[in-house]
């Protein structure tokens, strides 16, 4: 790994745990990736647009947060599994729970309960459920013996409600790991603080979905987010951009 620091200056050797530290304040960063124009998977999967130093990244990500937040269909897709120990920075754990806690949001709770994200999860960090009240009583009543379950909206789920909810639970450093449509409906709610953003260096071509991907004209269409650009990092040709939104100061 040859991992550069380009901006705000030029370093060989950035302090990553410094770059990426939490505010000492409730905060939500989404980390995605794209290619260079824009595709925000690869055949419907985000494996071929990463790279080495990128999971490392994601590993340092996952290890700062309180909690890891998903769609259900990029959990589904990316066969998502709870975070275990030896997939972390260990020492950037210290005083805390091993693992952070996956938390899923899903309408529908079309989840097995005895699939590995929900049966696997350690009792430290057991999986959480983010559905709401029409759900099925009885999915969720089977859900709730291995997942904790947060009820957040009646028909749609509230994400504020649910921020909220984890916010209560001691989990105030969110991560956001997509997909795009869970992107697209943080941002029309006004929930995000940050974007992490890694470009592959290739080119995608028509068809894939961008990072951020929901219905004609709502949400971030309608009121974009100014973004402020904290550091850049350059490792083999893949760019790895951290924003903040500008009046998070």
């Amino acid at each position: 790994m040859s991992l550069r620091q380009l901006f705000p200056a030029v370093t060989d050797h950035p302090d990553l745990a410094a770059l990426y530290a939490y505010p000492d304040r409730q905060w939500l960063r989404a980390n995605m990736v794209a290619s260079a124009d824009g595709a925000a998977s690869l055949e419907g999967l985000t494996r071929a647009l990463s790279s080495g130093t990128d999971r490392r990244l994601f590993a340092l990500l996952r290890t700062l947060s309180d909690v890891i937040l998903v769609g259900a269909a990029t959990a589904r897709d990316e066969k998502y599994r709870p975070a275990r120990p030896r997939e972390l920075w260990r020492d950037l754990r210290a005083g805390r729970p091993s693992t952070p806690p996956i938390a899923v949001v899903t309408r529908r709770l079309d989840f097995a309960p005895d699939s590995p994200l929900i049966a696997a999860a350690p009792a430290h960090a057991r999986t959480i459920v983010i559905t709401v009240a029409r759900a099925p009583a009885d999915r969720r009543a089977e859900l709730a013996r291995h997942a904790d379950i947060i009820v957040a909206g009646d028909e749609t789920v509230d994400l504020k409600a649910a921020v909220g909810a984890l916010a209560a639970r001691g989990h105030r450093r969110i991560l956001a790991e997509g997909g795009p449509h869970l992107l697209a409906q943080l941002l029309e709610a006004g929930l995000l603080d940050e974007l992490c953003l890694t470009f592959a260096p290739l080119m995608a071509g028509p068809g894939a979905p961008r990072v951020v991907n929901g219905p004609p004209g709502t949400g971030p269409a309608a009121s974009p987010l100014p973004l402020a650009l904290a550091h850049v990092l350059e490792d083999e040709g893949f760019l790895f951009c951290r924003y903040t939104r500008t009046d998070a100061a």
